[in-house]
Formats: C-alpha cells, structure tokens, sequence
C-alpha cells in the first residue's frame, strides 16, 4: 500500500492551512505518505511573451512558485516531514488534476477560501473544480 498527498499551495492562508493538517496528519498515517508540494502559476499573455525570452518567462514563474512555496515548505521542515516541490503553469484546477492523475497521488488537501458551496460555484473557486475534475478524494480545509 502506498499514500501519496498533492498540496496545491498558493501562498495563502488557507493553502497553508492545508499544510497545518498534513503536518498533523502525515505522522499518525498508517503508511508514511509522500508529500509533493504544487504551486500553478497562470501562463503569461502572448502579447508579453513574445518580446520576453523563454528563459525570463520560465525564470519568473520559478521565482514566483518557490516565493509562493517559501513558508509550506518551511513548515514542513521544521516539522521534519520529507517533500517534493513542483512548479507548473496553466490554470490551476486543471494542472492540479492533472498532476494527481499522472503522478498516482492518492490524496488531494487543499485549502478553501472560505467561500459557501454557492458562491464557490458561482465564482469558479480552484477548490470546487479540482473537486469536479478529479476522481481522487480531495480533503478540503476552511
């Protein structure tokens, strides 16, 4: 049996929240999960992409995940939990989704904005549609 958990976090308060929890969780876990951090970046518009190189687009996105990753990855440190980080880019809900399906993850915990079921659907929060795009289970942390 293996446990593998996907954290999207976006340097929020309530992504971070969600690392609270696998910091409580991860130890008292029946097996030991592999933890892999994801921040999503929004690619950049055409019209600045195409007077900016590849490699300063790819840099910014670099440096705006790991500042973005800075503090869960801390926590998880000092809680002395091993982890992986990746930085992708796309629309979030759709990467995160996608990252699950294709590195077997077992387990989504994300955090939620604190919006109602309503207005989460109405608003197109991340959190409800990685809900609708994954089979996986989604621990979802207020």
């Amino acid at each position: 049996m293996r446990a593998h958990w996907l954290v999207p976090v976006d340097g929020s308060a309530p992504s971070l929240r969600a690392v609270e929890y696998v910091v409580r969780q991860a130890p008292s876990a029946t097996v030991t999960p592999t933890i892999s951090l994801v921040n999503v970046q929004a690619a950049l518009p055409s019209d600045i992409t195409r007077f900016v190189s590849k490699k300063n687009v790819d840099d910014y996105h670099r440096e705006s995940g790991e500042a973005a990753l800075a503090q869960a990855c801390a926590r998880l440190e000092a809680a002395g939990i091993a982890y992986s980080t990746h930085i992708l880019v796309g629309e979030a809900s759709q990467a995160v989704a996608d990252y699950a399906r294709e590195h077997d993850c077992t387990l989504i915990v994300m955090g939620s904005r604190g919006l109602g079921a309503v207005a989460g659907i109405l608003l197109g929060s991340v959190t409800t549609r990685v809900v609708h795009l994954s089979e996986l289970p989604v621990v979802v942390i207020k």
